[in-house]
């Protein structure tokens, strides 16, 4: 059986659907068994979102109002109701199992698996595989229009079925269409079976399957081998954030095995991006939709970037970092601030200067997530006379770090400084000029928000404004 399934959010409509973060309003279905064609109760479900402002396009093409959707029920309980009502619906059919069927991947991917993600709750398991209606109808009816040009409107058209919405309470017409236009597909004249649906990961897979690869690939002189259709970059996420977390901001889209990179400064700490690479050109189409969508209270940008990007970043042949992740399933956390005389153990791997000497970086694995997550509450505790940073990586990150140690300079080059324009009766002095006692009169303050200036750093620093030198705060800009 096939469930087909429709439905709004409170703003944009059609090709735009989810693009704007805005909540679920509307949920229509039909339970249609596709060897008896006989279907089951269509139901219309309300839902209340958090926020019932509704755009004016919402409005118009819906004919909803906040009065009426403040009497609906939340969304994790229209859901309830929903896998209720299937089963209800199945029986009544002597069915015991089914398949959802939507119009597109948007409102799967891009509404349902986002929305109940953000709102804390999971998705049964019928959401994670579907059936997009407009690639079945494309491959029954090669001729017509393409894929992501397709609506139920231009699919009925083309079969001749009666189009006249307004016969109809919105969503009603739309899963009564779809309905007849499966029918037209089992009909004779085409034979139309259903056999591959869509999937949605459950969850996203780590591991080095992309290193091993690419060491393949690149002894082999082959210059680029992720295809650049498939690769994003994302800007403005938190400094903490991990590939999981990551993977969560993208959750309903198919990331590719090891498929998240975390960006390091010249330092070595995470500088807020990271590049994705998704398992096609379709799932990276529909992340770059994306843009300016919300991880807690930070939005993050989302733009396309290039396979040789990604291999800058997750590439590498290292033969220790290939051993080092070679079990399956494990869990990385990277160790920072470790004492020089920490000694090598199994399941670790130290990050050393070329000339051997430790920087004090190093990564472990766990073999689970729970053993990891109690490992991560010691962040900051007392090794020694040193406190231990913590975090969660990735085989990409642990790479890159290693790439980095291993192939810069101990001193990074820094961009060409502009000089400020500083008006008597102060003068720039080298350090070669100036007292011995004066040398160390700074301090270096790290973790600004991105929008911080001058004034935010003089308020910061409180009482001790008064003892900072005229022009004696510089911001510390990279490369872009």
């Amino acid at each position: 059986s096939l469930v087909v399934l429709f439905g709004a959010t409170a703003g944009a409509y059609g090709a735009k659907l989810g693009s704007d973060e805005r909540e679920l309003i509307l949920l229509v279905w039909q339970v249609v068994d596709l060897q008896s064609k006989k279907v089951g109760t269509l139901h219309k479900s309300l839902v209340k979102a958090d926020n019932l402002d509704l755009s004016d396009q919402c409005r118009e093409v819906s004919g909803l109002t906040p009065e009426g959707l403040g009497k609906a029920e939340p969304l994790d309980r229209v859901l309830q109701q929903f896998s209720q009502l299937v089963s209800s619906d199945l029986k009544v059919l002597g069915r015991n199992s089914y398949t959802l069927c939507s119009d597109g991947q948007l409102l799967i991917r891009q509404v349902l698996h986002p929305e109940t993600s953000k709102k804390n709750f999971q998705l049964s398991d019928c959401f994670y595989s579907f059936y997009d209606l407009r690639k079945e109808f494309h491959a029954c009816y090669p001729s017509s229009a393409a894929v992501k040009d397709q609506t139920i409107k231009t699919m009925a058209e083309y079969l001749g079925l009666g189009t006249d919405e307004t016969e109809e309470d919105f969503g009603v017409w739309q899963v009564k269409t779809m309905v007849a236009i499966i029918f037209s597909l089992l009909s004779e004249s085409c034979n139309h079976v259903f056999t591959e649906p869509e999937t949605v990961k459950h969850k996203y897979e780590t591991g080095p399957c992309l290193l091993w690869l690419l060491f393949f690939f690149l002894c082999s002189s082959k210059s680029e081998t992720v295809d650049s259709e498939t690769v994003i970059r994302a800007r403005g996420l938190p400094w903490q954030s991990s590939d999981q977390d990551i993977a969560r901001f993208f959750k309903g889209l198919n990331i590719a095995k090891g498929g998240v990179a975390l960006c390091l400064n010249s330092q070595g700490r995470r500088n807020g991006e990271a590049l994705v690479r998704f398992v096609n050109s379709e799932q990276r189409d529909l992340a770059l939709e994306r843009h300016k969508h919300h991880m807690g209270s930070r939005y993050i940008e989302v733009y396309k970037a290039t396979g040789e990007e990604f291999l800058k970043i997750a590439g590498g042949t290292s033969n220790e970092v290939a051993q080092f992740l070679s079990k399956e399933n494990q869990v990385i956390i990277r160790m920072r601030g470790l004492p020089f005389t920490a000694t090598q153990e199994d399941g670790l791997l130290f990050v050393k200067y070329p000339d051997g000497r430790p920087t004090g970086d190093a990564f472990v694995l766990f073999s689970c997530e729970d053993y990891a997550q109690n490992a991560l509450k010691k962040h900051k505790e007392i090794l020694g006379k040193r406190y231990i940073e913590l975090f969660r990586s990735t085989a990409a990150e642990v790479q890159q770090v290693l790439n980095r140690y291993m192939s810069t300079p101990l001193i990074p080059t820094l961009p060409t400084p502009i000089i400020p324009v500083i008006p008597p009766p102060y003068t720039i002095a080298t350090l070669s000029q100036l007292p011995s006692f004066l040398i160390r009169d700074c301090v270096r303050l790290r973790g600004l928000p991105y929008t911080a200036g001058i004034d935010d750093i003089l308020e910061f620093m409180g009482d001790a404004t008064g003892d900072i030198k005229p022009h004696g705060v510089h911001m510390v800009l990279n490369q872009q």
